[in-house]
Parts: C-alpha cells; structure tokens; sequence
C-alpha cells in the first residue's frame, strides 16, 4: 500500500514544502491537483504540455524528497450544461490524461459529471430515486446521450496514453455508487475507466466501503482516505440535508467553475467531513486497507483533508496516525 496526501490542503506551498511535509508524516504518496474545481499551483500543466518544463525537470522535489507521484486529481462536472464550466472541465480532464503520461503517472481521478435533466437544459439534475417515469425519460437522456459518448471519448484517450481514469463516487453525480460505477463501464465497454475508492461519501449513503470494494474488485484503481463522522442532527434532518446557505461574495466562496460557487455548510450538520479516524476507528481502517490489498497490493491510498475543526498540518497529522497503524495492522494480523 502506497500511503500519501492529495495535496490540494497544501495549496499554500510550494510542491517541494508539500513534498516534505508528506514525507515527514512517513508517507511516501502524493497526488497533485491538474485541473476542474482547483487551481493547480503543484502542477505547471500547460508548460509540461508544450515542454517548456521538461518532466524530468518537475519530478526533482519527488526524487529528492523520496515521495512519488502517485496521481492526478481533475475533479470537476465535465457534463455540466453551463458553456463556461463543462467544456472547461472536460478539457483539463483531457488534459491531465497527457500530462500523466508525460509524468509517467498511471492514475487520473475525477466524477462521471452530471447533466441537464433534458436536452437544452441548464442546470444539472440528479435523479436519485426515479419513482416517476419522467424521471426515467431524464435519466435514458442524461446517459446515453450526453455521459456514454463522452466517458467512450476518455477511456479511448486514456486507453491511447496507457493512463487509468478512476471515478471518486460523488453524489450529484451520475456516478455516485458501486453500480452506478459499474453501469457507466458496462455501457461504454471501458478499459481504462473504474473507481476511485474515497470512502467518505459512501459512509453518508449507508454504504459499507469494504462491501463497495468487494463488490467492484479489480475496477477499483486508486483509493482515498477521508472520513466521515454522522451527527445527531441526522435522527431529524437525515442525509439529505439542504439547509446550506449563500456565501456572501465579500467572503470570497471557492468558484465552481462560471458563476458557481460553494455554499455554507449546515450549522448541527447531520455529517461532516472528519480526520481519518474521527468516524471510523482503526479497526476500520484496518479492514478497508486490507480489502483494497485484496484488489492491488500496490494501490495508493492518498489523504484527503477536509476537517474544519482541525488546523492543516494537524489533521493530517490525526489521518496520518490512523492510516499508519492499520497499515501495519494489515501487514501483521492478530
């Protein structure tokens, strides 16, 4: 198992800083942000592309801080409606499939993306529970005209530059579950698309994560360690909660790409994003290390902080603690 950090919580230092902080929590991973919702200041994607920047050249901080380079992160909404963000986001996930193997890096993480419900619509629509028919009608639509030739498109690319594209299951997205995951590589035919296996929206859908890898086996590419703790708010409001809120712009709210942007959390939320071990102990990471070593001994498991209740370097600090022990708990079992 190659443990690491997406470095995205690290964006305010330079990739060498990064690199050494990863490396002084006794990981040996990085994945690096290449495009869609974040900005890329790890990653010079348009002077590799044109070699203004030789890849030999950016890989020195890895080579002398002993961390690889284990993926590339492009999260986004590649099918969104919006001109000023679908296209955008479709591109740099193109984009990021060359510059991987220009780097010699075999995984790309990002979503399937989500569409219109209809064509000519503007909004992206996620259909969860299509107890309408008209919501059947979307979803034939939302597939297999705007998702299958797209995510047919990728996997050709990916398949061309020897790169495996792995989906983060991400509610509102078309993807967002095992089957789901499953459906869209059914659909296509695809070679080079499968999961990326990132607990933490599985475990506020209910669902078990080493059940979801045993379930999906060899699609399951890379992985992510992020937590998530229920709240007991969710007794009342349960997951599907929709109390977020408007940032003011004078709050500079993170673009989502146009005119998007996030929202504000729900104060008593029924779920947070929590350090890994702040939901789930490690006995469960224990487990869930194990059932991705029963896919690929050599998968990288890579951090993903998102604990607002801990300072940067002290939630990895927590996950990093975590991972470690049931790391070697895996490697040597009661």
């Amino acid at each position: 198992m190659k443990l690491g950090v997406y470095t995205a919580v690290l964006h305010d230092r330079s990739l060498r800083e990064a690199l050494t902080v990863i490396r002084s929590l006794g990981l040996v991973g990085a994945e690096i942000n290449a495009g869609g919702f974040l900005p890329t200041p790890h990653l010079p994607v348009d002077d590799l592309l044109t070699r203004r920047i030789e890849p030999e050249t950016y890989l020195e901080p890895f080579v002398d801080t002993g961390v690889e380079l284990t993926g590339l992160n492009v999260n986004g909404n590649p099918l969104h409606a919006d001109p000023e963000v679908g296209p955008e986001d479709a591109e740099d996930l193109r984009r990021a499939i060359k510059v991987a193997a220009l780097l010699g890096v075999r995984r790309v993480v990002t979503m399937s993306g989500l569409p219109a419900a209809h064509p000519g619509g503007r909004w992206p629509a996620w259909h969860v529970n299509p107890w309408d028919s008209g919501y059947l009608d979307s979803l034939e639509y939302q597939w297999d005209d705007a998702a299958v030739p797209f995510w047919r498109e990728i996997d050709a690319l990916a398949r061309d530059h020897d790169v495996k594209v792995c989906i983060e299951m991400h509610p509102q997205n078309l993807v967002f579950n095992p089957p789901t995951l499953q459906r869209l590589v059914e659909k296509t035919n695809a070679t080079h698309v499968g999961a990326e296996m990132d607990p933490s929206h599985l475990f506020w859908q209910g669902i078990d994560p080493v059940a979801a890898i045993d379930y999906l086996g060899d699609l399951v590419f890379h992985a992510a360690a992020k937590d998530t703790r229920i709240n007991p708010a969710c007794r009342v409001f349960g997951v599907l909660d929709d109390r977020f809120t408007r940032i003011p712009p004078n709050e500079h709210p993170t673009g989502l790409g146009g005119r998007h942007v996030m929202t504000r959390w729900p104060r008593e939320s029924s779920w947070d994003f929590v350090a890994v071990g702040r939901g789930h102990d490690v006995e469960f990471w224990t487990r869930f290390l194990a059932a991705l070593g029963r896919v690929d001994t050599d998968i990288a498991v890579n951090i993903e902080h998102e604990d607002t209740e801990l300072g940067q370097l002290e939630g990895l600090e927590v996950a990093a603690t975590t991972l470690t022990a049931a790391n070697i708990a895996v490697a040597q079992p009661a």
